[in-house]
């Protein structure tokens, strides 16, 4: 039987939460797993606080009884654990299959430090073979649609069980079909300068850490070169 990589990578990700952590809690079945086992080791006498990426994630950190914290109360965030759709050799990720990208970027950009918990599958050689979540106001979404596929997608408006999907923040996401993408960088600034867009699921300069789990059982930690001027001290 094999063993459930998404646990293994959850459950270790968790193991590098450090007393006094405020710490950034994702969304998603791979972080699911991290929150829980964070549960266990606050139960233990873990001193942590955490700020939870959706309303999916607050619940089940008020039911593991980890003590959450919000914006108006710290602007630092130690260290995220949150989970990916894709993974590119350069860290770079698209979120947001679960709708949460607009807080799980927040919180990213509040964090000191950010471990994407994975299994194998979310390893790409480049991103866009998940269709690119953005969201969107729901104020004129059909006239940001038509601007998103200027830039070479096809954009699904999200729908489930029937009903347009609406995220923690009231609004719409489509799905954009860019196939490969070469340039996340200059893809998530182009998005991003298009009126009534929220925010992108591309993920660049966030993640510091990957952290694997395989079938095996086994783990594989990765992580982000520092660039010369960071490794040298050099501004």
């Amino acid at each position: 039987m094999s063993a459930n990589p998404k646990k293994a990578a959850g459950e270790r990700a968790a193991e590098l939460v450090d007393d006094g952590m405020i710490v950034g809690l994702g969304t998603g079945s791979t972080a699911f797993y991290a929150i829980q086992k964070l549960g266990e080791r606050v139960r233990e006498g873990l001193p942590i606080r955490g700020v939870p990426t959706s309303e999916q994630s607050r619940i089940q950190a008020e039911r593991e009884g980890i003590p959450l914290v919000d914006f108006a109360e710290t602007i630092r965030i130690d260290l995220t654990i949150d989970g990916a759709d894709e993974i590119d050799p350069a860290f770079n990720l698209i979120k947001g299959g679960g709708g949460a990208l607009f807080r799980e970027k927040l919180v990213a950009t509040a964090s000191t430090r950010e471990i994407i918990v994975a299994d194998e599958s979310k390893l790409k050689e480049r991103l866009g073979a998940f269709p690119l979540p953005v969201e969107v106001v729901p104020f004129g979404w059909q006239f940001v649609r038509l601007k998103l596929e200027a830039l070479g997608c096809r954009a699904t408006l999200r729908v489930r069980e029937n009903r347009t999907f609406v995220t923690d923040n009231g609004n719409h996401v489509l799905d954009c079909a860019f196939g490969a993408i070469d340039d996340p960088e200059d893809l998530e600034r182009r998005i991003g300068a298009i009126c009534g867009v929220v925010e992108s699921g591309l993920f660049v300069g966030l993640a510091h850490q990957i952290v694997i789990g395989k079938t095996d059982g086994t783990i594989e930690e990765r992580y982000r070169p520092q660039p010369p001027s960071a490794a040298t001290g050099v501004r």
